[in-house]
Formats: structure tokens, sequence, C-alpha cells
């Protein structure tokens, strides 16, 4: 029988603050990033012109379809070799997943431009409104309370998908984890106490973006 023993893990609670910290850090920066660049390449997909339009596509279809394991390891060690600029982990890594997720983030927001009444967009111009003015008076404040559930529920799995920073060596929950199992040699309390980490940080979120949506579905209803 295996006896587990939790005590043990006390005295490595500066290493399990520092990971959650730069867990949450990376993924509050990958988010601000993922959006940043989803809003372009969104907006950018609505234009009539094949030169914009296509290349934007182009790189959402390789992000979408790609892993991110397979895109971070690429940045880290091809990218500096293709492009001859060094890059350290966390910046290939933050570069990475800001356009992963810019490529899903411009995916919810093209899809909530584009759910908007046809009509609309008819009259703003009818009274003379630039097609700047119409999407920020007009179109963006309604697609975004539609963009909001999707949006939300993106931004969870970028926090999941920094748990694959530790291949990296970024000093994520994930990696000082297994700095503590490799010291300790008690890996599943380790690997336990990093699983609670992450549901008692996931799950408020999850409840949230839950209740947003049956707000949201509620509203169009009435």
């Amino acid at each position: 029988m295996y006896e587990w023993d939790f005590s043990l893990l006390w005295k490595y609670r500066t290493l399990f603050i520092q990971g959650i910290g730069y867990t949450l850090l990376f993924t509050a920066i990958c988010v601000a990033g993922g959006l940043a660049v989803g809003l372009v390449a969104g907006l950018g997909r609505l234009s009539r012109h094949k030169w914009i339009t296509l290349p934007l596509r182009a790189f959402v279809e390789v992000f979408r379809c790609t892993p991110v394991l397979v895109q971070l390891v690429w940045f880290y060690y091809a990218l500096p070799v293709l492009t001859g600029i060094e890059m350290s982990a966390p910046v290939a890594a933050a570069l990475c997943l800001s356009l992963y997720g810019g490529a899903f983030y411009s995916e919810i927001i093209r899809g909530g431009v584009i759910s908007i009444d046809a009509g609309q967009t008819e009259a703003a111009q009818a009274i003379g409104m630039t097609q700047f003015q119409l999407m920020r008076r007009i179109i963006l404040p309604q697609a975004f309370k539609r963009m909001v559930p999707p949006l939300m529920s993106q931004s969870i799995m970028q926090l999941k998908n920094t748990s694959l920073l530790s291949v990296l060596a970024v000093p994520d929950l994930l990696y000082q984890g297994q700095v503590i199992a490799h010291d300790t040699y008690r890996p599943l309390e380790v690997y336990t106490f990093i699983a609670v980490a992450y549901f008692v940080i996931l799950l408020p979120a999850t409840m949230w973006a839950k209740r947003i949506e049956q707000n949201s579905s509620q509203a169009k209803e009435a």
C-alpha cells in the first residue's frame, strides 16, 4: 500500500506560489496578445480584398490545424534559425500562444460581427456613417455581447495551454512541480496537488463563463 504524505510539500510552497503566479501572468499576457491579434485578423477577414483575406485565412488555418505543443517547440528552436533573432523561452512561448489564441479569437470575432443584422449596416451607411464609425458605434458593441461566452471559453483554454510551457523550461506551475517531484521522489503527491491547483483556478472561471452564456441565451429569448 502506498502511503500518501502531503506534508513534505509545505517546504516547497514558495516554488508552488511562484509557479501559480507565473501561470496566471502568462495567461493574462497570452489572452491580451491573442485578443489583439484576433481583433485585427477577425476584422481583416471581413475585407473584400483577397490580398488581405487570403494571408489571414492561411494564418488562422495553420495555427488551428497544428498542435500547440509542436508550435511551441518550433517557435523556440526553428524560428530563431530562420530569422536570426534569438528569443528566450518565455518570449517564444508568449509569442506562440498569443498567435495560437489569436487564430481562434479571430474566428469568434468574425462570427460575432457577421451575426449582426445587415439592415443595421445599411441604415448606418444611409445616414453617412463611415466604416470605422459603423464598426465602433453599432456593430462591435452588439457583437461583443454575443462574443463574450466563446471568448471566455477560449481564454480558459489559454490558461490550460500554459501547462505546456514546461517543455521549454518556463517556470510555470507544472515545471515547478517537475522540479519538486525530482527532488522529493513523491510524484503522486506533487502532481495531485498541481491538478487540484488547476481545478481551483479553473472552476470559478468555468462557472462564470457558463453563467454569462446562460444570461446571454436568456437575453436572446427575451
